[in-house]
């Protein structure tokens, strides 16, 4: 997340309390819209580490807190929601035809923090700050960056686009959707778009576009499915996964 409840603890310690989950290690990770994607590959990392057996991951934001109403350029994107799946050890090939994740991969280039940021915090200006935006760098570096780490997965694993059976993209905007699959050559009705009713809610947009695209049964088990996301730092990157 990175709305969380309090500077600290971590709202997932919170959560851990709730849930009554008394073992186990809970922490905060924050990639802003890229967060969802990077805990993904930190807790497939835990288990293929031999450290953790399951793992909950959990997207959530409350973006409607950090939003100027006065700018129409970021206001009217954003939306609040969370989302979660849980990870499990299992044995498997190591190949492509195993159910899991396969691969992940993960980027940062803190050079551009300033298209996309918060003008606040509690070290810099003792105050939350708004959302500030510059849509069209943004865009532009949106495209580019998911759809090379997108190829990167492919590569990884030996696939081509015509492979995946459903993209489950972070839900930036319909424009960056509709442009990463243009640069990918997927099919548009390969992609599962959820931005349209819950808007662009950070962390927790790919577990929601995943669970709506399960529930209605469009993902079906032994399905390949790409999720990928880009977000403010910039981060952003890719997870390859078996359903």
């Amino acid at each position: 997340t990175a709305t969380p409840d309090h500077t600290f603890p971590a709202t997932s310690a919170r959560v851990q309390a709730r849930l009554g989950m008394t073992r186990g290690v809970a922490f905060d990770l924050q990639a802003v819209c890229s967060g969802f994607v990077f805990a993904l590959a930190t807790a497939d990392n835990f288990i293929k580490a031999g450290q953790a057996k399951t793992a909950l991951v959990i997207g959530a934001e409350t973006f409607s807190r950090i939003l100027d109403w006065q700018d129409r350029g970021t206001c009217v994107l954003f939306g609040d929601g969370a989302g979660a799946v849980v990870l499990k050890a299992g044995e498997g090939q190591g190949t492509p035809a195993d159910r899991g994740i396969l691969s992940t991969h993960l980027h940062s280039d803190g050079r551009h923090y300033d298209l996309l940021y918060v003008d606040g915090g509690p070290s810099s200006t003792k105050t939350t700050g708004f959302v500030r935006m510059k849509g069209n760098e943004v865009f532009r570096h949106a495209v580019v960056n998911m759809a090379e780490v997108v190829g990167e997965a492919l590569s990884a694993n030996g696939l081509q686009p015509g492979d995946i059976d459903w993209v489950v993209p972070h839900q930036a905007n319909i424009r960056i959707l509709d442009g990463t699959a243009k640069k990918l050559s997927i099919p548009k009705d390969r992609m599962v778009v959820t931005v349209d009713r819950h808007a662009n809610t950070s962390a927790a947009s790919i577990p929601l576009a995943l669970a709506e695209a399960v529930n209605d049964q469009r993902i079906k088990p032994g399905q390949l499915i790409l999720l990928e996301a880009m977000g403010g730092g910039f981060t952003w990157g890719a997870c390859l996964a078996r359903f």
